[in-house]
């Protein structure tokens, strides 16, 4: 890292799923990940609930004392389907409630191995950043190459002329946690010409509740 200017990463929104999936190293490298985020005192912005990689890395954060934050939809709260958040929970109404939280309050995004859910936030804080809504760093854990596929896909893709070079340095991958966490912070983000001059504004009642979440 010596000569790179460093961005500085107090909150960082991990994307993970909800199962602990067939590899041991799914669940032992989330509960790294969580001990590499305590030790560089880094805080946790998660899905909330204690079920899989989520439960695993959240537990691992808060075991270090750093603090965690999960925001879930109320939903998910009924009848305890996804088990207590490990830390600070918010609640709110909507899935897109959810991702527009947890983008406004963190620095930046991993995703670990995961399902639907987990692919749909990880795709949606690039297309977000394409977009210039905001330019935090994203990257995937690539645990045992579960994530080759998708790199090759978005690779694919950039030779098809659908995703442009630039658009892919969003997207940042490393095969161990503390690589990822440097890479992350090392990251310098290139907008679009164009879609830099995009104007974008949360609306006025999304704003609201942000404020007000900030404030508690």
């Amino acid at each position: 890292m010596e000569g790179v200017s460093v961005r500085k990463i107090k909150k960082i929104c991990v994307f993970c799923g909800a199962n602990s999936g067939k590899d041991v190293a799914f669940v032992n490298t989330a509960f790294h990940l969580g001990e590499v985020l305590g030790k560089r005192k880094i805080d946790l912005v998660y899905g909330g609930g204690k079920l899989g990689l989520m439960g695993c890395v959240s537990t691992a954060v808060a075991q270090h004392e750093r603090k965690v934050l999960g925001i879930i939809p109320s939903a998910f709260t009924i009848n305890n389907l996804v088990g207590e958040t490990c830390g600070k929970e918010i609640k709110v109404a909507t899935m897109q409630e959810r991702l527009v939280m947890m983008m406004e309050l963190s620095d930046a995004f991993i995703a670990l191995p995961g399902g639907f859910g987990t692919l749909e936030e990880l795709f949606q804080m690039i297309s977000w950043a394409q977009l210039s809504i905001h330019n935090k760093p994203i990257g995937v854990l690539n645990i045992n190459g579960f994530f080759n596929g998708l790199l090759s896909f978005v690779d694919h893709a950039v030779k098809q002329e659908f995703i442009t070079p630039r658009a892919r340095k969003i997207l940042i991958s490393a095969t161990t946690a503390d690589e990822l966490v440097d890479k992350l912070q090392a990251f310098r983000f290139e907008s679009d010409p164009a879609l830099s001059k995009l104007k974008w504004s949360p609306s006025s009642s999304q704003k609201e509740k942000l404020d007000l979440t900030l404030r508690l």
